[in-house]
């Protein structure tokens, strides 16, 4: 049905009205007597599936929602539906931007992709806090078993060399609310943010989180999302800085800024112009970057796979690859609501 009818009227619209629009529609179809019943016993009935517990905490399934899609904690009673078996919410900053110019997210068809430079736009990190305190959604997440991650970054005008505090403020404030952190330093989005991966800028970040998390009496997972461009050097200072952070595990990829061998003309993507590509383009180099982490960080560190999947055989790839847990957000765009029900059931 999806590929049939409700893709190609939301295909009409612009990606960001197309994203409202699908999202209103499934709250509404939810406010029909007896529906939700239904929906339930088909999407969630037998979403634990390969129960897993990582860095602490025990998950249904080892799907996600990828950070990105829910910026602001706003959606976690309708996504939570779908059987994912978490969330990643964000990512969020301490005060509210707009992000960039529209249009900032686009489809490549041809090639199940996007291209957003969206820039972290989100309501503000109070925002997100109020979201969570909601009733509807603390009963969600104990009714539908659903793990909540909080992606944090930092604002836009913040100088690198104060970057450290946004993303102190994220966590001191979301603490109490969320199950994991992720360190968002990879997003091409935001002017001078993937130079915070370099080695020193990048330590000292996660050392004033750390320092923070252990006076806390349970302390929380905290995790870093990278970019797949990272040269093989990068990547071994990523490897160094985990353990010496002692970091609870790796987010392997946020998107590319590389535009290789895609089927949609060249011409259209010069006139789309900058932006972090993701989907089936990504596969391939996310899975790279994922094995590599792997066999450098042995078996200790978990890692969630990020990057193309669009159907169970790529879980499976992540899985092999090294993943303990896998995120998808493109997927979803092309493959429909179905996308994590399909997955399960041919696992």
């Amino acid at each position: 049905m999806y590929k049939l009818l409700l893709k190609p009227f939301f295909f009409l619209f612009p990606p960001e009205t197309a994203h409202r629009l699908a999202l209103c529609l499934f709250q509404f179809v939810l406010w029909i007597p007896g529906y939700g019943y239904f929906h339930d016993r088909s999407f969630v009935k037998n979403s634990r599936k390969g129960e897993k517990k990582v860095f602490g905490i025990v998950f249904k399934n080892n799907i996600g929602l990828a950070a990105g899609f829910d910026k602001n904690g706003s959606y976690i009673p309708l996504m939570a539906r779908l059987g994912f078996g978490h969330l990643e919410i964000g990512t969020v900053t301490p005060l509210a931007q707009p992000g960039n110019d529209k249009p900032r997210l686009f489809r490549l068809k041809k090639d199940d992709a996007l291209i957003n430079r969206m820039g972290f736009n989100n309501a503000g990190v109070e925002a997100m806090v109020h979201n969570l305190k909601i009733s509807a959604v603390i009963k969600t997440r104990k009714k539908y078993q659903v793990i909540i991650g909080g992606n944090i970054g930092k604002n836009k005008n913040t100088p690198n060399e104060d970057a450290w505090k946004d993303y102190v403020i994220c966590f001191e404030k979301l603490f109490e609310h969320v199950d994991y952190f992720v360190v968002n330093v990879s997003s091409p989005n935001t002017p001078g943010l993937r130079e915070l991966q370099e080695k020193e800028p990048l330590k000292n970040i996660l050392f004033k989180l750390q320092e923070i998390n252990i006076t806390k009496p349970i302390p929380k997972p905290i995790l870093l999302k990278i970019a797949p461009d990272l040269t093989t050097e990068q990547l071994r200072d990523i490897v160094e800085i985990v353990r010496e952070t002692k970091l609870s595990g790796v987010i392997a990829t946020n998107t590319t800024i590389e535009r290789k061998e895609l089927k949609t003309s060249e011409e259209e993507i010069n006139t789309i112009g900058a932006g972090g590509l993701s989907g089936k383009p990504l596969t391939q180099r996310s899975n790279e970057v994922l094995w590599f982490l792997r066999r450098e960080l042995g078996n200790d560190i978990p890692l969630i796979g990020v990057g193309g999947i669009m159907d169970h055989n790529d879980v499976e790839e992540k899985v092999n690859r090294g993943a303990d847990l896998v995120q998808l957000y493109t997927g979803f765009v092309y493959e429909g609501q179905n996308i994590v029900r399909n997955i399960l059931r041919k696992m």
